[in-house]
């Protein structure tokens, strides 16, 4: 007997029925939580998040954001995160959007390229090829990168910060550099949203982009 999980239906866009998949992306600080929460609820969709969308994506999470994971390999980090990415596309978004239901994540595979790509200085190329073929090609219908300046971001961070928003600024402007440049590259998909305004008028931005783009009545 076929299992499920390790052979999932990933269905192609634009299959009559399929459900839509939104990623919001951005560096740290940028609202994404917030905002994924609140379109999720609007849209009666599945709220998800990368890494920590499964029980093994949770743990994987654990590791991979603890202060205390020291001497992590670059390549290593890669393959973790493409191991939760993975699992998470196997487990909760192949079988929701075949089912016909919505899901909307806190990031997604692009966030590797941003971080462990353009950030890291790892082949960027590389890093997209293993992230498409740890989701067997499945990607976001719709990105929502969340711009904001590098004040706020730090300002809405606190103190108690996870071992990837430790990194200095030099990484962290790497990171807004890859999100910048892949969304020029592909605008088909890539909605960019001020995320420094009020979180209501962000919202009101993105549920416009959402009904604009996939013409969901949101």
């Amino acid at each position: 007997m076929t299992d499920p999980i390790s052979s999932p239906n990933v269905t192609p866009p634009d299959s009559p029925g399929r459900g839509r998949w939104i990623a919001f992306e951005g560096g740290e600080g940028g609202g994404k939580s917030t905002q994924s929460a609140r379109l999720a609820a609007a849209l009666d969709a599945v709220l998800t998040r990368e890494p920590g969308g499964t029980e093994i994506g949770r743990r994987l999470r654990e590791l991979l954001l603890d202060p205390g994971t020291v001497a992590l390999d670059h390549r290593t980090e890669a393959l973790l995160m493409a191991a939760d990415r993975a699992q998470h596309v196997a487990q909760v978004v192949a079988p929701v959007l075949a089912a016909g239901r919505h899901v909307v994540s806190d990031r997604s595979a692009y966030s590797s390229i941003a971080y462990q790509g353009y950030a890291r200085g790892l082949p960027v190329d590389e890093v997209r090829s293993l992230s498409d073929w740890a989701m067997r090609g499945c990607w976001p219908d719709l990105v929502v990168l969340l711009d904001v300046p590098p004040a706020v971001a730090t300002g809405r961070l606190g103190s108690d910060l996870d071992r990837i928003e430790q990194l200095g600024p030099e990484f962290h402007r790497r990171v807004s550099e890859g999100f910048a440049a892949m969304a020029a590259a592909d605008p088909g998909r890539w909605v960019v949203v001020d995320g420094g305004r009020s979180v209501d008028d962000v919202e009101a931005v993105v549920r416009g982009a959402v009904r604009e783009r996939l013409q969901l009545p949101v």
